[in-house]
């Protein structure tokens, strides 16, 4: 009888991973250097019930975190994986939930780890999908268990795309391309269905968390087929329009609402000086979605399998109060999960709403030089005010 109630137990346990996304979940994103129990306090503070949580960037024993060696993955650090256990033991502690994600894979290393390179192999050789599937079967195998952890995310903004050649999305014949990759190291689905496989052979109910192509881009979802597994969740990111909501290009030119430039590369934003040439408002930013409700609609995916995994603009750009609370909204209306990026990250300032719409003091870098407590330049703000109330909401 005994046997039989652990058995129940570990049934519930493990069912209750996907019950947990049929109530809309939301979240932020946690892509710090140094990971802290503290982190996990304050975000239990602000209403955060899920985090998705990148440790690439953390220090590890060899050249990439849990993987060793992205060149020729062997086995995952033991080491490392203490370290990823500690602080999911943090989130549990919290009442956090994680869906761990990975920048890294064999054959796609980390841009910023890799010389500012993109590492486009694992879209040009089958063999990494092999060494990526493996991966993914001895983390699953893992993590299976831990009562924080509600959701694998393959891989952070894949972009098989780039491997043909394309610079971006919007030069892109969706069907087309997909087409001319079919069943090729470039093809997504064919990748998806092999680290599935993987990863139910060693834990056949935590969901696992499929990205669009392009960087996650919702256009991309149109090529992206269903699998037959019951526990996954499909996603997407959201920074669009590019030119408003990165500082870079942006340098103050644009605002929200208002007229932002559609173009192909940083370079020609950054240069141009033509007239910008659509209006963004909310409408505009529901038209850019509707790619995803279209695809919900053709295959019948609910809306509780659908995962804004990142949304988000520069602190600083003009209406960024009303472009991040209007997202939101969207979002809120079609019964979407979502996680904004990012809340108190350690290692870049753009996306920390806490720190308000203004130029940071130098002492701030200093501080991050030194890895000092940041939070003395955070304060409450009408800008995160606006994520705080939609996390309540």
């Amino acid at each position: 009888m005994l046997f039989v109630s652990i058995l129940f137990c570990a049934w519930l346990q493990a069912g209750g991973k996907m019950a947990y996304w049929n109530v809309q979940r939301r979240g932020a994103n946690f892509f710090n250097q140094v990971p802290t129990e503290e982190w996990f306090v304050a975000a239990k503070q602000v209403g955060i019930q899920f985090v998705r949580l990148a440790p690439d960037k953390w220090q590890s024993e060899q050249r990439d975190f849990l993987l060793g060696d992205a060149d020729a993955f062997e086995r995952i650090s033991a080491a490392d994986f203490q370290a990823l256990k500690r602080t999911l033991d943090w989130a549990h502690a919290h009442d956090i939930k994680v869906v761990i994600t990975v920048l890294s894979l064999p054959g796609s290393r980390f841009k910023d780890n890799n010389h500012d390179q993109i590492d486009l192999r694992i879209w040009q050789k089958k063999e990494y999908h092999a060494q990526a599937a493996h991966f993914w079967k001895e983390l699953a195998y893992l993590l299976k268990d831990h009562p924080a952890v509600v959701g694998y995310d393959i891989l952070n903004e894949p972009h098989p795309e780039r491997a043909s050649g394309v610079g971006d999305f919007r030069e892109l014949d969706v069907s087309a391309w997909y087409a001319s990759v079919k069943d090729s190291a470039a093809d997504l689905n064919v990748f998806y269905q092999h680290v599935i496989q993987a990863i139910r052979e060693v834990d056949s109910k935590t969901p696992i968390i499929l990205e669009t192509g392009f960087w996650g881009t919702p256009c991309a979802i149109t090529y992206l087929t269903p699998a037959t597994d019951p526990y996954l969740l499909y996603s997407f990111h959201m920074y669009e329009p590019y030119a408003y909501t990165c500082r870079r290009v942006n340098n103050g030119r644009y605002g929200y609402p208002g007229m932002v430039p559609i173009r192909l590369n940083d370079a020609e934003a950054e240069t141009d000086t033509s007239p910008p040439s659509l209006y963004w408002d909310k409408a505009m930013l529901q038209e850019f979605l509707s790619p995803i409700t279209a695809w919900q609609e053709a295959f019948q995916v609910p809306s509780s399998r659908i995962l804004v995994g990142e949304f988000g603009c520069d602190r600083m750009a003009q209406g960024a109060a009303d472009y991040l609370g209007g997202l939101a909204q969207i979002f809120d209306v079609h019964g979407w999960h979502w996680a904004f990026y990012a809340f108190r990250e350690d290692c870049w300032e753009g996306m920390d709403y806490e720190l308000g719409p203004d130029k940071i003091p130098p002492k701030y870098w200093d501080a991050v030089e030194a890895r000092a407590n940041l939070d003395q330049f955070r304060s409450d703000n009408p800008l995160f005010d606006v994520i705080r109330n939609a996390l309540k909401r």
